[in-house]
């Protein structure tokens, strides 16, 4: 697979990226960050890891006047994409034009070559996320046969461009979750390899789960009220350790109290409550994982006054103690570090080995 991006009217790739079409276990991983800044304070700033038949893209981008950008990829490829802005206009070659995209939304496509036309708007910061898949690397992740995406699989064998399901659909909180995990993951070498992979496969489930599963949200909410309630959503993942309250939710939004618990339910499978708990648990996770703070710091920073209320929130949702999930991550921490050691040994003698030899 190659991956190439132009701006619309200049003749070089701002991005130009190669990999093997087949996956191999045995292949390293390679990363790069790449930024472009142009005169009129244009910026573009992608970070990608690949490996044979896997390709990462965490890509910002701003313009002061709106752009088109031609993007290809030579050879098969299926695109986990996820949508992390609105107002992007897209078009997949022989596929009709999709209406503007929408905040944090995301969709499974094949193609056998890949050709796309993304309108960039003027003065907004446009993010996308997407893990492109070599056929070979996708159907050992899920078998090519399974009746959960037997039209989908179709496709692939058909070798007919096509998106696993008509329409982008919200993210859910698990696929939230692992992109902010891929994001910041902090291992390198052999070890970031394997864990991106568990990821990808992680990430893939919680794709199909969302897109195969929709509720049919279509005929008991008109489209005007399912936005309002995606926007309760985003409303509550940017403010959830100060979350509003139910009256000021539906005021923010414009839509009654009975409308909105009852759409939020339909929509996304959970109550804002629930919702809410959700994200504070999340975050307390990446806390517990990344900072030194005791319990009562981290119950503060999650929207909890009261830590007795933390704690127990904490092990409803996970199935344990805060304290006993610190020293689990510990463990972990100490076990990883060992793993490295003795991988790195390994390495030394194989090498002092060779040079015997």
């Amino acid at each position: 697979m190659k991956l190439t991006s132009t701006i619309l009217g200049q003749q070089q790739a701002f991005i130009s990226i190669e990999t093997e079409d087949y996956y191999n276990s045995n292949s390293s991983l390679a990363e790069e960050k790449i930024v472009v800044n142009s005169e009129e304070h244009d910026e573009i700033r992608i970070s990608n890891q690949r490996a044979d038949g896997i390709l990462i893209l965490d890509s910002q981008m701003y313009f002061s006047k709106p752009k088109i950008i031609l993007t290809q990829i030579t050879g098969e490829s299926i695109v986990m994409n996820f949508v992390c802005s609105s107002n992007l206009e897209t078009h997949v070659e022989p596929l009709e034009r999709e209406p503007l995209s929408i905040e944090n939304t995301h969709n499974i496509l094949y193609a056998e070559n890949f050709n796309g036309t993304f309108k960039i708007p003027a003065l907004e910061e446009i993010n996308c996320f997407a893990v492109v898949l070599s056929p070979h690397f996708y159907f050992k992740l899920i078998n090519e046969d399974r009746m959960l995406h037997k039209k989908f699989s179709e496709n692939i064998t058909q070798k007919k461009t096509g998106y696993l399901t008509p329409e982008y659909l919200p993210f859910n909180s698990g696929i939230q979750w692992v992109i902010h995990e891929i994001r910041n993951c902090k291992f390198e070498g052999s070890i970031k390899k394997m864990y991106l992979e568990t990821k990808i496969k992680e990430l893939l489930l919680f794709q199909l789960d969302s897109l195969l599963q929709k509720p049919q949200r279509n005929k008991e909410i008109d489209e005007e009220d399912v936005n309002k309630l995606l926007k309760a959503k985003l409303i509550l993942e940017e403010n959830f350790t100060n979350a509003p309250s139910l009256p000021e939710l539906s005021r923010l939004i414009s839509l009654n109290e009975f409308k909105l618990k009852k759409g939020f339910k339909a929509c996304f499978k959970t109550t804002v409550k629930s919702y809410v708990t959700q994200l504070r648990m999340e975050y307390a996770k990446v806390l517990f994982k990344n900072e030194r703070a005791n319990v009562g710091e981290i119950a503060y920073k999650c929207g909890y006054k009261d830590v007795s209320h933390f704690s127990a929130a904490f092990k409803s949702f996970y199935g344990f103690t805060p304290a006993s999930f610190r020293k689990i991550n510990l463990g972990t921490k100490i076990y990883l570090l060992c793993f490295d050691f003795f991988d790195l040994l390994y390495l030394d003698l194989l090498s002092l080995d060779c040079c015997m030899i």
